[in-house]
């Protein structure tokens, strides 16, 4: 299969379904409000206007790449299958236990998040593998028999496999799935496939991520391709995983926990395509929709990518409060702060917004579909920044009024402030949210975040970008055409790629030049067969070694060479791997034992470079004549702003704020200390006003 000629983009958002359209460089796009009940018929309706934009039909489509935030809903709101955990003997409450670290020390009340499966439904067999991979108790198979039974009787929906060291040996796993597997007619997740890596709490609870939301899953993608076939659309349907890379579909209804943040993942690629553009080697990118706002830092044209993230913090921005994940994932902080996260006033009389959302059902309180409460979109359409009769290309007309009652009930009235001023409370507390979430994503990455130029993507992004620049101190942000859709975009930028993982502790003093060989050549075996699954082209190959010195609690990434290895190769991999740890920690420590813990290959098909823009901080002063009110951060009051149509504007025009560039799926707000000036492809910076303005 080769890079096609019509390609269709289908992200499902919290609260929108975007659909984005690329017909041979030409793109067509649109949002829909996400179904909750049947979430394909949002892509079929979606797909319904870009194809009559575009005068095709769906047949005409040669491929469709799809990212979706349903698995990570299900976890968040607990809505998977009920999932029997099967495990070793003596581990039944890993899970529950976790780490035991703190990680909000001097809280005398701090609950742990409830483990996803209730202990009642963790189940332990006997059978042991030691720390080597060898089978020091035999698998108690009769065990497994009489469980199986009870499995059945007691109506589980999916069952997670997960044994003491099986990712050095997968046999009890397997054999387990086996005895299982002959008497039931459910979904049986095995850790060994699902995440092969040590550190038994992560990896259990991945497995059982993976179990918990499978049914549902593999029941969506299976009525996503039935209804694409029966509206005309043979083509091939293709998922971007965590990781940033595209697998098929087969593989998503297997191993679906890899789709956990797999539409922020699009976001990521899109800003990374957006700075090789310009040239740009030092990027955040900030992704906010209608629920959630995500944070990106981009170095050297590529996001940063981790082995572990959490799911649903229960304590904001607290490492060690969400449930962890253990899979290949592009690195992002992200939190509850989107379009439609619900503003409150808590006992302390202080605003707050967020985690919950008004989605998509019932909605804001604008929207006019049963939402009373106040959201973030009611707080911007009071302030004037969005236009009641031109949201979402004019196809939602938004209620004013309804959003004034409701900011003035539950904020206003508690507060003793008007609508206006309540609504302005509201926008400044979730702006400072995202700011001390990009602060702290920075600083635990070691950056500054001022250093970085923003790109700006998401419906809700370009109305708060400006301001969130002023708050972190940076200068420069870009808001890229097709901002409201960037996810959508991104897939369709997407590799098909996959990154294959194995823990094995090998110390380096040791070093086993054909045992290393044979298992990075399995990894690479592994990856690159899921890569052929969407392409025949050429394929590039990243082998990383995550090291460190025995007794370390964590690892190091260190690059490794892609080709075989020699004996002699262990001088310049401990060179290396002391270069990256004073790179980490400042300086090298000499003298402990250096050893490998576990190995990653990458694998992706290689993607053509976009035509590179120069980036025009200057430009020529345009003068735009419509004029309404929008209230003003700076003087704390409303003002006549510029209202000004994306599409009317062209290459080099400057636009001093404030003002307001409005188009189809997003507007662009431009506070007073900046101006926005328009690049050569259309994109929009803003740039801190200087002598110029």
């Amino acid at each position: 299969m080769t890079r096609s000629d019509i390609r269709l983009g289908a992200d499902i958002g919290g609260t929108f379904t975007d659909i984005a359209l690329d017909m041979r460089g030409t793109l067509y796009s649109t949002k829909v409000l996400t179904n909750y009940g049947n979430p394909e018929q949002a892509i079929l309706d979606g797909m319904e206007i870009v194809c009559a934009d575009a005068g095709i039909s769906f047949g005409d489509i040669d491929i469709v790449i799809h990212g979706t935030t349903l698995a990570t809903n299900a976890l968040i709101e607990r809505r998977g299958a009920r999932t029997a955990l099967v495990t070793t003997e003596g581990f039944r409450d890993v899970i529950e236990m976790r780490t035991e670290n703190r990680f909000e020390q001097y809280d005398l009340n701090l609950k742990l998040p409830t483990p996803l499966i209730p202990r009642e439904d963790r189940f332990a067999v006997k059978g042991r593998m030691n720390a080597k991979g060898a089978e020091i108790q035999p698998l108690d198979e009769a065990a497994l028999e009489a469980l199986a039974d009870t499995i059945k009787a007691e109506g589980f929906g999916a069952v997670a496999i997960g044994f003491i060291h099986s990712y050095l040996n997968p046999a009890h796993e397997e054999r387990a799935r086996e005895i299982l597997g002959a008497k039931l007619d459910v979904p049986i997740s095995i850790s060994a496939e699902v995440s092969p890596q040590m550190r038994e709490f992560e990896r259990f609870n991945t497995v059982c991520a993976n179990a918990y939301v499978r049914p549902q899953m593999a029941d969506y993608l299976g009525r996503l391709q039935d209804r694409l076939k029966e509206m005309g659309a043979s083509c091939p349907v293709f998922m971007i995983h965590s990781g940033g890379g595209l697998i098929s579909v087969e593989t998503a209804a297997e191993f679906p926990v890899r789709l956990v943040e797999s539409g922020p993942a699009g976001g990521a690629i899109f800003a990374a395509d957006v700075a090789r553009r310009f040239g740009l080697d030092r990027v955040v990118s900030y992704d906010m929709g209608g629920t959630t706002a995500k944070i990106c830092l981009i170095e050297d044209f590529q996001p940063q990518t981790a082995r572990t993230f959490e799911v649903a913090r229960t304590y904001r921005f607290c490492k060690g409060s969400g449930m962890p994940i253990s899979i290949p994932v592009i690195e992002m902080i992200e939190i509850g702060a989107g379009g439609g996260s619900i503003a409150w006033v808590d006992a302390m009389g202080r605003i707050q917004t967020g985690p919950e959302s008004a989605a998509s059902e019932p909605g804001p309180a604008c929207y006019g579909r049963g939402g009373d409460r106040p959201a973030i979109t009611d707080a911007d359409l009071v302030l004037g920044k969005l236009d009641p009769d031109n949201f979402a290309g004019g196809k939602i007309k938004l209620r004013t009024d309804a959003s004034r009652a409701a900011i003035t009930r539950d904020v206003g009235d508690k507060l003793s402030l008007d609508a206006q001023a309540a609504a302005f409370g509201i926008v400044e507390v979730v702006d400072e949210n995202m700011a001390n979430a990009a602060r702290v994503h920075a600083v635990e990455n070691g950056k500054a975040i001022g250093e970085n130029i923003m790109i700006a993507f998401g419906g809700a992004a370009p109305l708060h970008a400006a301001r969130l620049c002023e708050k972190l101190g940076v200068d420069q942000c870009l808001i890229p055409r097709g901002a409201g859709v960037g996810s959508a975009i991104g897939f369709l930028k997407a590799p098909f790629g996959y990154e294959a993982l194995a823990s094995k502790i090998m110390p380096l003093s040791g070093f086993d030049a054909k045992a290393l060989n044979a298992l990075l050549d399995e990894l690479k075996q592994t990856a690159e067969s899921f890569v052929r699954a969407g392409t025949e082209g050429e394929i590039t190959r990243e082998i990383t070694a995550f090291m460190r010195y025995a007794g370390q609690g964590w690892e190091i990434p260190v690059t490794l060479p892609d080709r075989a290895f020699a004996p002699g190769d262990h001088c310049g991999i401990e060179t290396a791997f002391k270069q990256r740890y004073a790179q980490f920690f400042g300086r090298a420590v000499e003298g402990p034992e250096i050893e490998f813990v576990t190995f990653s290959v990458k694998a992706q098909d290689i993607m053509a470079a976009p035509e590179t823009v120069a980036l025009d901080t200057s430009g020529k002063v345009r003068d735009v004549s419509p004029c309404r009110e929008v209230f003003d951060p700076a003087t704390g009051a409303p003002m006549q702003t510029l209202i000004a149509e994306r599409e009317t504007l062209l290459p080099g025009d400057r636009i001093a704020g404030p003002a307001v560039i409005v188009e189809r799926e997003t507007s662009t707000v431009v506070t007073s200390p900046f101006a926005a000036v328009i690049q050569p492809d259309g994109t929009i910076l803003l740039v801190r006003k200087g002598p110029k303005a």
